[in-house]
């Protein structure tokens, strides 16, 4: 097992603090501080202890590294990837594929000669990339559709004439006659629409009208940052969550969502695969997207833990990640499962002891184990375990 050296992304909604503060530098630091990555994603892989990048150390030994029930199911990848995400402003409204649609983009992109860096390349590896977010604060997204009679009272509420197109195709072809349309709006009508939107939700919040409140205020908050752009519109049809702390939500292939504020860990399958639906300057490919898009409507769950081997576990529906939150005390206790581990450290200080010896990771520190390693661990500490799922 390994100490590992992992990147940090520095995208323009991402916060000052929360990332800095977890590994020891100073805050507010001088730019945004969105991602850390832990893991062996290729555009930017942890590096272990010795100098290798972690995809080059499992692509020359896959069998000890992953296990030879990784590697039959997913290669010789790891097949998930670990974050610690910190959202001071919005990100796009996004989904991902299915592992059918990924395969069958790809294919067709790479057939077409699409660079992998054109910025209108929609799909960038044959992988689905379904997620775990859990939140370390409170974090606010938007997940899902909600109850197509609960958009229609929304989109009513506001009394607007511009309205009445999206409401007519919601309530006669549902969201997969009314999301297109809105998408499809020339400029003008879409920048006007937008406006009128915000305009008419900020006169209910100044009112502190409490019905949708949160979805109006987020949405005068969303014109402002992307003016324009009809994903203003789209967030009012969308499902609001708002975790607490240890709470977490799992959003699967086609599930359009945003992260508005707040930070958590992310765990995901490996893969680069965004088709973005709104509030973002990007390419959004709209055939792709209507094609990729999960329609049906309805509340998210939010997921909350189960006691499992080491800790509390967030069950997850696929094989490729699963995530532990453990509580170390200064009794030595095991750590080891079958598949490859990302540990992560978010308190205190963890010993983690195996026959090679030992790795120590303090606060904002990981570790790779591979698999099948028996390890121990004493703390005082906290840490987050992503392992693959496999029975």
């Amino acid at each position: 097992m390994w100490q590992l050296s992992s990147a940090v992304r520095h995208y323009p909604w991402g916060s000052r603090t929360v990332i800095p503060e977890l590994l020891g530098r100073p805050s507010p630091a001088e730019e945004p501080y969105a991602e850390l990555w832990m893991g062996a994603h290729p555009d930017q892989p942890s590096v272990l202890a010795d100098g290798r990048p972690l995809d080059a150390a499992i692509s020359a030994d896959p069998d000890r590294l992953l296990g030879p029930a990784v590697v039959e199911r997913f290669g010789p990848r790891l097949p998930f990837l670990m974050k610690v995400l910190a959202a001071d402003r919005p990100l796009s409204l996004q989904a991902h594929p299915t592992m059918a649609q990924a395969r069958a983009g790809y294919a067709a992109e790479e057939a077409a000669g699409v660079p992998k860096d054109d910025p209108a390349r929609t799909f960038k590896d044959p992988w689905h990339k379904p997620e775990l977010l859990l939140a370390l604060t409170t974090f606010e997204a938007l997940c899902g559709f909600r109850p197509v009679e609960e958009s229609l009272h929304c989109l009513a509420k506001l009394q607007l004439p511009e309205l009445k197109p999206t409401i007519a195709a919601l309530a006669r072809g549902g969201l997969q006659a009314a999301i297109p349309q809105l998408l499809a709006l020339s400029g003008k009508r879409r920048t006007h629409l937008v406006e009128v939107v915000a305009h008419r939700a900020a006169g209910f919040v100044a009112a502190h009208d409490p019905e949708f409140i949160n979805t109006y205020r987020w949405a005068t908050t969303l014109a402002e940052a992307y003016p324009g752009d009809p994903g203003v519109v789209i967030s009012l049809m969308c499902n609001h969550l708002k975790l607490a702390p240890g709470e977490a939500v799992f959003l699967p292939a086609g599930n359009l969502h945003a992260y508005l504020s707040g930070a958590g860990v992310e765990v995901m399958a490996s893969s680069d695969n965004v088709l973005r639906g709104g509030l973002t300057s990007k390419h959004v490919d709209l055939a792709a997207l209507i094609e990729v898009l999960d329609f049906s409507d309805g509340k998210i769950p939010v997921l909350h833990p189960v006691l499992g081997p080491g800790g509390l576990r967030y069950p997850v529906p696929v094989d490729d990640f699963d995530l532990t939150r453990v509580q170390l005390d200064e009794q030595a206790g095991p750590l080891g499962t079958r598949g490859p581990q990302v540990v992560l450290c978010t308190e205190g200080r963890a010993v983690l002891a195996g026959a090679d010896g030992e790795v120590v990771v303090e606060r904002g520190q990981s570790a790779f184990v591979p698999a099948g390693v028996p390890v121990t661990a004493h703390g005082p500490a906290v840490l987050y375990r992503a392992t693959t799922n496999l029975r």
